[in-house]
């Protein structure tokens, strides 16, 4: 199973993105075909911005659970307090996995905001960050 994860700014920029497999290393013609599909992901989970920005002013949650589907993808989301769109695409139902992963990787985007080097909606490129969402993501996905 495949995960794509973005955590989208207020201006509909993405500033952070993943890849997670949870079946481990694939052979080269897997990340042929994972790099293949990288721009689908991106075009699926920007198509599913509109239905985020509509559901968030009809929910007082925060995690607004599975959003949208496309073909045999999911898409589940979470907005915070800030308007920051936390976004997963994925093949599978993982209500309690996903809601904790998107609670974890809050916690660590709040934490890279307290950063004086960081600026809102800029990219985040720090290798710390990356590392703890690929931990939160094989613990909870």
């Amino acid at each position: 199973m495949s995960y794509y994860f973005v955590i989208v700014g207020t201006k509909d920029n993405p500033i952070f993105e993943a890849e997670f497999t949870s079946t481990g290393r694939g052979s080269g013609s897997e990340a042929i075909r994972r790099d293949e599909h990288k721009h689908l992901n991106q075009f699926i989970v920007h198509s599913a911005l509109d239905v985020v920005e509509e559901l968030q002013w009809k929910s007082n949650a925060m995690y607004l659970k599975s959003i949208d589907k496309f073909n045999e993808w999911l898409i589940s989301a979470y907005v915070t307090a800030g308007n920051i769109k936390l976004m997963l695409l994925h093949e599978t139902k993982n209500e309690e996995g996903i809601r904790t992963f998107f609670n974890e990787c809050h916690e660590l985007y709040i934490k890279m905001l307290l950063n004086p080097f960081y600026e809102v909606n800029s990219p985040i490129t720090s290798s710390a960050f990356d590392t703890r969402v690929r931990f939160v993501a094989k613990k909870y996905l």
